[in-house]
């Protein structure tokens, strides 16, 4: 995985917070933590940047993706472990679970799902639990 090749990293990654838009949604069902997004959170996606992959407050000089969209593919957001401890520079930011457009249009290497399957998966998740993603290949 490298910043901005569109692939979804492969690897066991931990399962980190919840993120939700409290305007939108409910809060969701989780024992995982659970932070509402507001209007200045945004997340550092600039190599270069010493935030790399990590959460900033918005106006950011570096590059950084808003947290707070209008077309509701963060309305409930899974931050998952990739890349986090330690961070590299350039090997992948913003690796998320997420709410899918309608369309199930492709991401750019989150992975999304109809929000009541986000809803549904965040419910049986707790503190410590991981994620496996494989390639097509392993399946």
């Amino acid at each position: 995985k490298r910043e901005g090749d569109g692939a979804t990293p492969v690897g066991e990654f931990p399962l980190r917070r919840v993120l939700y838009r409290a305007d939108k949604v409910d809060a969701p069902r989780t024992a995982l933590p659970r932070h509402p997004i507001a209007p200045a959170d945004g997340w550092c996606d600039d190599p270069k940047d010493p935030a790399y992959n990590r959460p900033v407050i918005l106006p950011y000089p570096g590059r950084c993706e808003n947290l707070w969209r209008d077309d509701d593919v963060y309305d409930v957001v899974l931050i998952l472990g990739h890349n986090d401890d330690p961070v590299l520079p350039g090997a992948g930011s913003a690796i998320f679970l997420h709410v899918a457009k309608p369309d199930f249009a492709p991401t750019e290497g989150c992975i999304a799902l109809k929000l009541e399957d986000v809803v549904a998966v965040l419910s049986r998740c707790v503190p410590g639990d991981t994620i496996v993603i494989q390639s097509p290949d392993e399946s």
